[in-house]
């Protein structure tokens, strides 16, 4: 197909979910961009937002949309969303032509789309019908329009796929194109149609998750929610393999930071609210940050070390002989560190044993090996493990960041922050993992610590001590 020979999308929900005139459209959008309050972020490199109706999501979407310095020159803007109409195991980039909206042309960089589809042509399709329905991406336009001032182009890319495996590729496909010259829009709405109170718990544990920037931590939560069996909840994240796909292409970064701008659900929307088979929206700015590097941190080489470490003293407990001979590992100060660490053991996805300490007194290699050995053999909710166990046995280790005392529970992000509960003789512990892996709220979270682990009652948090932590957490 030759240049001239390429036809523009037309607009699919023009006049349904928002105005088809441009002159109403300009006077609704640059409407919600002024109501939009700036967090002053700097180095914002992706956004979340909703893709529902103006009436409902507009003002949600704005928020996030003003957060973007408007004079800043993108090169190109990749416009995630997941496919609401069909399933086809991959993504498809749009290289037909440009989009016409109401106000005019969007510029597609169909040579981008090109190199990603002949780079990568297992991944990506250019199979255009995918598109033509879909208004998760033509909903973003208007405030990318009529917010920024210099021209851009869109590469327009919608996800058939519901395999993490899938998400985990195109990440890896579409993360050379993640520089400060473009910018990422993923294209999502919340929990769908329980009711309004059902729909704010629900999604604040996703809310929580995706501030993480972890995605196991979203894969958790939203497999919690599911396990909740919560009336009326089809998904909890309708756009989940998008986000899924941005946050992986986040995870090894540690200088991006996810901060929550504006939640709400439909039944919030003015005239239009009801309290039932609602909605939810949020909008998140991702941005880069400098991180000062104060943080205790691992390497790679450092956890497969620590993991070696562990799996080798339970083999040489139960050699008989004790004749195995292993390679002495090598020492680095951070393995030689004081800090606190869990060995957590489990076998076909059950746990069968966790034990550890919240700070250390001796190296970081020797504390790993003791929690070992009672993670296996001392942790009273169950019976030593045996030796024919080991080999299924899976070794996970987290590691303890120092310990900060709270006032104020809204500091406790669920899945970054462990708890530690205490009060007088009394107190009680869960590692981050553990909100995500259950899908509790925050106070679910504290609530259970202080009932089940530190037998102070349902409400014994409210009246104890609170220290948070975060845990470097492994496995192989």
């Amino acid at each position: 197909m030759h240049q001239n020979e390429l036809i523009c999308r037309r607009p699919a929900v023009a006049g349904k979910f928002y105005p088809a005139q441009a002159e109403q459209l300009e006077k609704e959008v640059s409407g919600y961009l002024r109501e939009s309050k700036s967090k002053n972020l700097e180095n914002i490199q992706g956004i979340i937002v909703p893709h529902a109706g103006y009436v409902f999501s507009g003002q949600t979407a704005a928020s996030a949309f003003a957060q973007l310095n408007p004079d800043k020159i993108y090169e190109n803007i990749f416009i995630i969303g997941s496919s609401h109409h069909h399933s086809f195991g991959n993504a498809a980039v749009y290289i037909d032509g440009d989009w016409e909206m109401p106000y005019g042309i969007e510029k597609v960089n169909i040579q981008t789309g090109k190199e990603l589809i002949e780079k990568f042509p297992r991944i990506f399709t250019s199979n255009s019908s995918y598109h033509r329905e879909e208004h998760s991406l033509e909903v973003q336009l208007p405030f990318l329009h009529y917010h920024l001032n210099n021209d851009y182009k869109i590469v327009p890319i919608i996800l058939g796929t519901s395999d993490p495996s899938v998400c985990e590729e195109i990440a890896m496909a579409l993360k050379p194109n993640f520089t400060e010259n473009n910018l990422f829009v993923i294209s999502t709405d919340l929990s769908h149609y329980p009711s309004y109170l059902d729909a704010k718990k629900a999604d604040e544990t996703t809310i929580n998750a995706i501030l993480t920037g972890n995605p196991q931590n979203l894969i958790d939560a939203l497999n919690g929610n599911a396990r909740k069996r919560i009336p009326g909840l089809a998904t909890s994240l309708c756009g989940w393999t998008s986000v899924l796909t941005f946050m992986i292409m986040t995870e090894e970064e540690q200088t991006y930071k996810y901060n929550l701008i504006s939640a709400c659900n439909s039944g919030d929307a003015k005239y239009y609210g009801k309290n039932d088979n609602v909605v939810g929206y949020c909008s998140i700015a991702i941005a880069k940050e400098k991180i000062e590097k104060s943080e205790f941190s691992l390497t790679s080489n450092e956890k497969e070390t620590l993991l070696k470490i562990a799996r080798r003293t339970l083999e040489n407990h139960f050699s008989k002989t004790n004749s195995k001979i292993f390679e002495k590992p090598e020492l680095t100060s951070n393995l030689k560190a004081s800090c606190g660490a869990f060995v957590t053991l489990h076998i076909n996805g059950r746990l069968r044993g966790c034990i550890g300490r919240m700070t250390g007194n001796i190296p970081l290699h020797e504390l790993v090996k003791e929690m070992s050995l009672s993670a296996a053999f001392h942790d009273h909710r169950f019976t030593p493990l045996q030796d024919s166990e080991l080999d299924n046995a899976e070794i996970e280790i987290s590691v303890l960041s120092p310990l900060r005392k709270i006032h104020d529970i809204d500091e406790i992000i669920p899945g970054k922050h462990g708890i530690l509960i205490e009060n007088g003789y009394r107190s009680g512990v869960f590692l981050p993992q553990v909100a995500t892996e259950t899908g509790w709220d925050i106070e679910e979270f504290l609530g259970h610590c202080a009932r089940d682990k530190a037998g102070l009652g349902w409400e014994g948090w409210k009246t104890a001590n609170i220290y948070i932590f975060t845990a470097t957490v492994f496995s192989e």
